[in-house]
């Protein structure tokens, strides 16, 4: 019976498994709560802050991490001139997997979905010799790649979502887990001529994170890695029949600094889409925490959001409602 418990879950009781064996320093972040079946069109990541009401990880999840939001409690192998670069990082798609999950930017609440192509399902294909992606793939909260505007150093337009972060640590992370990153550098995707940052960063609580301070690092301590990320993005649509990928700075990595100012520039276009002083087109800008958007909602309200989701009308194990924690691991 003991073996089962992690596959079990009731209504919206708590998912058992590894979370329910405390590691050595624990503390709690955000939960989730799933709607419908993965697999599904219609499954839905919800998430909720730690005092249990519904939250936008894309507005609602701050850009910076902060120690007294995590009750004081020291940040591991994290420098102290560190501090300014840690981020909180949202993932989506959890290393080695395929299924192109994303934040749904134009949904109330943007909860995390499967991308759908041509009515089905996206599956990103293995580019050899690799399976699936080959990080932990997600987004930094609270930055937008403002569409209208052209960035002078590539000299295209943002790709209309939040900056896409490639988190290169050992450990594989789960779907919904919000965790302190360090940046690292950055790549300068140009995707059907549009800009689309790929931020290079590794968790703060990974047992290699000390080593890493800047992108040379990365190319010291793992070498091949930023090659195969180049490589992986330039072919990863190749498969569908849709030529090579280009990049800016001639496929450049470029480094901390560079990229710290990429995100504070995308930082400040997110400040002015919530704040309704740009056009947003279909993005949802709905949150709870920033009380001053004219986009701002009661926590009675975003409970209401997500209770007239429709239950997917399908056999009954495809309807799971699970709330999940998620934690600092050291």
């Amino acid at each position: 019976m003991r073996a089962l418990l992690p596959l079990l879950s009731v209504g919206r009781g708590w998912r058992v498994g590894a979370a329910a064996r405390p590691p050595r320093r624990v503390m709690s972040l955000y939960r989730t709560e799933e709607l419908g079946h993965p697999r599904s069109q219609d499954y839905r990541l919800f998430f909720k802050h730690v005092a249990g009401h519904y939250i936008s990880p894309f507005h609602d999840i701050p850009l910076k991490a902060d120690c007294k939001e995590e009750h004081d409690i020291p940040r591991k192998k994290a420098r102290n001139d560190e501090y300014e670069n840690l981020f909180n990082m949202v993932v989506e798609i959890p290393r080695w997997t395929n299924a192109k999950m994303e934040i749904a930017t134009e949904e109330p609440l943007n909860p995390i979905k499967q991308d759908i192509k041509n009515g089905k399902l996206r599956y990103t294909p293995n580019i050899f010799p690799h399976k699936g992606y080959i990080w932990n793939y997600g987004a930094l909260p609270q930055t937008w790649e403002d569409p209208h505007l052209r960035d002078k150093s590539t000299d295209c337009c943002g790709d209309n979502d939040p900056i896409d972060v490639c988190e290169i640590g050992s450990k594989v992370l789960s779907r919904g887990d919000v965790v302190h990153v360090k940046i690292l550098g950055t790549l300068a995707l140009i995707d059907q001529s549009e800009t689309d940052w790929k931020i290079i960063a590794i968790n703060v609580n990974d047992p290699e994170a000390e080593k890493f301070h800047d992108i040379d690092d990365v190319k010291k301590f793992k070498p091949g890695y930023l090659e195969a990320t180049l490589n992986w993005f330039r072919l990863y649509k190749v498969p569908d029949g849709k030529p090579e990928n280009k990049f800016a700075f001639n496929g450049e990595f470029k480094n901390k600094a560079f990229a710290l100012d990429v995100i504070n520039s995308a930082h400040e276009r997110w400040k002015e889409m919530v704040m309704k002083k740009c056009d947003k087109g279909a993005i949802s800008c709905v949150n709870v925490h920033i009380c001053d958007s004219p986009f701002h909602c009661t926590m009675e309200e975003a409970r209401s959001l997500v209770e007239s989701v429709p239950t997917p009308s399908m056999n009954k194990e495809s309807n799971i409602e699970e709330e999940v924690w998620h934690f600092l691991r050291n």
